[in-house]
């Protein structure tokens, strides 16, 4: 498994209300994605950033997902290009879940 974190800045004075309703924006579009396995939305109001952290089968799904495409959308929308780190995820504790994700 892949985890894959996604950072942005965000415009000066957009609420955390506006942030939150574009998660939901979004959110049936993830729920639609065969290969992701799991997103956490994030922000962060004193650094004025948003992004995820994605679980993934693999690093490919991550990148597909990703594309030049989503990448315009996330500059169109904030106007700032987002930074992405991947990372290999060999164990996820999953205790909602009550178990171990391999």
């Amino acid at each position: 498994m892949i985890t894959e974190y996604v950072l942005f800045d965000l415009p000066q004075g957009i609420t955390r209300e506006a942030v939150v309703a574009g998660m939901h924006e979004v959110a049936p579009r993830w729920r639609a994605e065969p290969t992701l396995i799991r997103k956490t939305f994030v922000f962060d109001a004193q650094a004025n950033q948003a992004g995820a952290f994605y679980l993934w089968h693999d690093r490919a799904a991550a990148e597909a997902a990703h594309d030049d495409a989503w990448r315009q959308r996330i500059r169109s929308a904030y106007g700032s290009e987002p930074v992405i780190r991947y990372f290999d995820t060999p164990l996820v504790v999953d205790n909602a879940l009550g178990k171990l994700i391999e």
